[in-house]
């Protein structure tokens, strides 16, 4: 379980392709403080370290989540958002995140607004089994972010100077694909509903 409050931006240092799956090697501040079987948030997506040494570790993105994620478009060098797994007793900050992404997302167009940014994102709603609602939470490459401009096939999300700067919003721009995971409360309503009405 995450928060969406991003610890800090990783570089890709290397990728292996193998069979259908993919192997990520990143670098980040805290190399030093992962374990292997811990679990930690890539651009929204929850996947488990299996490698590590003094300098990277090591993930791997089996064939499912490259078909639903923006993992699979990374190349060496790109920047990759990171959050480790909450604490128990810590504070949360953001939404309830799963690392679960539900599907992607295209950027249309990149507004600055007098030292903040709007981004505004379309997606297929996949049959209205997602929907965002006005002021309501949605993770974006794993940030917490609040909607605003809903529609049914796109929103806007506002970035304040730190987000756009300390995660891998500041190289989003008009047809980079990123990642979404809807409030997972919406989700179960939605669910409900569609059951009560027999779709």
């Amino acid at each position: 379980m995450f928060s969406g409050i991003v610890e800090e931006a990783a570089t890709v240092e290397a990728i292996e392709k193998k069979q259908g799956n993919m192997n990520l090697t990143l670098s980040c501040s805290f190399v030093n403080e992962l374990k292997i079987d811990q679990s930690i948030s890539h651009n929204g997506v929850c996947l488990t370290v299996v490698k590590k040494d003094e300098k990277a570790y090591t993930v791997t993105a089996i064939m499912e989540t490259l078909q639903k994620s923006n993992l699979g478009q990374l190349a060496v060098g790109n920047k990759v958002n990171l959050e480790r797994s909450l604490v128990a007793n810590a504070r949360v900050d953001g939404h309830f995140v799963q690392g679960h992404v539900d599907q992607t997302a295209t950027c249309t167009h990149v507004e600055e607004a007098d030292g903040s940014w709007y981004f505004t994102f379309e997606y297929d709603p996949l049959q209205d089994d997602y929907m965002t609602v006005e002021k309501g939470s949605i993770t974006v490459n794993g940030v917490s972010l609040t909607v605003v401009n809903s529609k049914e096939k796109s929103f806007q999300v506002a970035i304040i100077p730190y987000t756009y700067h300390e995660t891998n919003f500041h190289e989003i721009q008009p047809g980079t694909v990123v990642n979404l995971e809807f409030d997972i409360i919406g989700k179960y309503i939605t669910q409900i509903v569609k059951r009560q009405l027999g779709k």
